[in-house]
């Protein structure tokens, strides 16, 4: 709509005097063509999201008025929680690779609980799992995260340990963006990780949650590395900085793997 008002406004075309439409000729003006391809521009760029892997579970999601972050971490993991600011925080469940919020800046609204939640343009839903495939008896409750921003579904499964229900996964809909952990050891592995993938049918997966140097290996040592997950899918991706798009950059006939660098 804002792209289409644009173009109506800019070539004149709504524009009357008299009774009569004037500035037809506008459009053919290279100044107003220059000027319309601006504006074109930024308002394609405003709907831009980009997202940054912070590492292990987290993320830094980035929309033209807001910013959240995923399962902020504590240096115990192995590395250092960058400076971040963020207007809404989710938090999968309680452990301190996940729940380090005080770590990130701003005044953002904390999010660790299942419902419905909106700030600044942008929607969370939370849906309550387990962190293990006992119904939480080792490991307690997970929740996922559907997130709605810039007309982009994205999904995070925390630290899912199991693959849900089909009611469950009905429940969350379709996704454009699944973010999900392929480690194994205290989630799902690489090959359920893959079964769920199947199961929800993104467009875009973007793997999480894996072994890598620089993690404490006294911890995450028993954690798979990116290479397991990726040979289950067989499939080659070069790590990107970021992930930057819009809605209409999304596939909905080839599922891509996506890898981010710290």
């Amino acid at each position: 709509m804002l792209l289409r008002n644009l173009f109506v406004y800019f070539s004149g075309k709504i524009s009357r005097h008299g009774g009569k439409t004037v500035g037809a000729g506008r459009f053919a003006d290279s100044h107003f063509r220059l000027r319309l391809q601006i504006f074109i521009f930024f308002a394609i760029l405003s709907l831009l999201m980009e997202i940054k892997y912070l590492g292990h579970s987290s993320f830094l999601l980035k929309t033209k008025d807001a910013k959240l972050v995923t399962d902020p971490f504590d240096s115990s993991i192995g590395i250092s929680f960058p400076k971040v600011e963020a207007d809404v925080v989710t938090v999968s469940h309680h452990h301190p690779d996940h729940d380090n919020t005080k770590a990130v800046g701003g005044d953002p609204l904390i999010i660790d609980w299942p419902g419905e939640f909106e700030k600044k343009g942008i929607r969370v839903f939370g849906y309550k799992w387990y962190h293990d495939d006992k119904k939480g008896a080792e490991r307690g409750e997970n929740i996922l995260y559907k997130i709605e921003a810039e007309g982009i579904v994205l999904l995070h499964c925390g630290d899912i340990g199991s693959i849900p229900s089909d009611d469950f996964l009905e429940e969350i809909g379709e996704v454009d963006i699944m973010f999900v952990p392929v480690g194994g050891f205290y989630t799902i592995d690489a090959s359920t990780a893959l079964q769920l993938v199947k199961k929800i049918d993104p467009s875009i997966v973007i793997p999480m949650h894996y072994n890598h140097d620089k993690l404490n290996q006294e911890t995450f040592g028993k954690l798979a590395p990116l290479s397991t997950f990726l040979k289950e899918t067989g499939v080659e991706a070069a790590p990107l900085e970021k992930l930057t798009l819009k809605k209409e950059d999304i596939s909905e006939e080839d599922m891509k793997v996506v890898t981010l660098t710290i």
